[in-house]
């Protein structure tokens, strides 16, 4: 969506960047105070103040074809996609799920993203810029559903202090080299594929599987935690991570690219389950304001990535730069995740 939103609202390619920016902005606000208020209250609440903020956001961005009003709606929504991750995971928690199931959340969280980069570059071409607007919203209509007839879950209900573990701060490390990589990488794919060739519906359906595979491999990667070992996997998401980016960045036939793509959305989206169920294990008094302590470590990294990603389009390379950096990160990221307690 980069090329037509840059068009629509008059704006360089780096400012629409900063429609992602603005949305991870109040992501990245909304993850403690949803943990706390998620173990104290319970998740439920939580969440339907999520998909509330949601609705609202996109019902903004629908109203005026203004980039600045573009940029508040993009971060009302990123309070509702910030307190919802956190409170679902938890509520997958409360409900007895163990981390084979909470994999399977975190396929379905890849969901949006990931038919958003497939389908939406061919709604806009039908419809108009508005398509991920109104895509979104009733999408956060449908996530209210299921999130009401949660009821009866138990909550830990403490008001602790903030959540400050450093045995955190490596687990969110490897949040940050799979998903928040991904995230960077997903945003931009699809603008890479266009400039090398490949029409809108090509380069949305070859871009989508950066975000879109990880459906399979979330749970997939918390099934194979008891057999396999955290570490194997999370080493394994870091190598296969960087490959699919170097292979973006070698930019070389539009399968070659395709390729890149599904490796890194593969990869990326592996050791999920194992991230969270160790950062749970760290702070039992205080899981679901773990589960946002790591995961800020993933959106940090969006929030800066996704617009220095933008930048390099206007650099020698047509935006190749960006995934070998990508690539560069996520393989020195295994230094690090070595000595997580995973």
């Amino acid at each position: 969506m980069a090329d037509p939103l840059s068009a629509h609202y008059g704006v360089s390619l780096a400012a629409i960047g900063l429609l992602t920016t603005s949305l991870f902005v109040t992501h990245l606000a909304a993850q403690l105070p949803a943990g706390r208020g998620a173990d104290r209250f319970g998740s439920r609440r939580v969440a339907l103040l999520a998909v509330a903020a949601a609705v609202a956001g996109n019902a903004l961005l629908l109203v005026d074809a203004g980039y600045a009003l573009a940029l508040l709606g993009r971060a009302v929504v990123g309070l509702g996609s910030g307190a919802g991750f956190v409170a679902g995971l938890d509520l997958v928690r409360a409900g007895g799920g163990g981390t084979a199931m909470q994999g399977v959340y975190g396929g379905s969280t890849m969901a949006g993203g990931g038919l958003a980069l497939m389908v939406v570059p061919s709604l806009t071409d039908a419809t108009s810029w508005r398509a991920p607007y109104w895509t979104a919203l009733l999408l956060a209509v449908v996530g209210a559903l299921p999130t009401l007839v949660a009821t009866g879950l138990p909550r830990i209900g403490h008001t602790g202090r903030w959540v400050g573990d450093r045995t955190l701060l490596p687990i969110g490390i490897l949040q940050a080299a799979t998903f928040g990589l991904a995230v960077v990488a997903g945003n931009w794919v699809v603008t890479l594929l266009e400039r090398e060739g490949a029409s809108s519906t090509a380069a949305g359906l070859a871009g989508g599987l950066v975000l879109f595979v990880g459906i399979l491999t979330r749970p997939f990667g918390g099934l194979l935690a008891g057999r396999a070992g955290a570490h194997r996997i999370a080493a394994a998401a870091l190598v296969g991570t960087s490959a699919g980016a170097l292979l973006l960045a070698l930019a070389g036939s539009f399968a070659v690219s395709t390729l890149g793509a599904l490796v890194l959305g593969l990869l990326a989206g592996l050791p999920f389950a194992v991230t969270f169920a160790a950062a749970q294990r760290a702070r039992p008094d205080a899981p679901a304001a773990a589960i946002a302590l790591v995961n800020a470590c993933g959106v940090l990294t969006i929030l800066v990535g996704t617009p220095l990603a933008g930048l390099a389009f206007g650099l020698p390379g047509d935006g190749r730069l960006a995934f070998a950096g990508i690539a560069a990160l996520s393989a020195g990221a295994l230094l690090v995740v070595r000595r997580a307690d995973l």
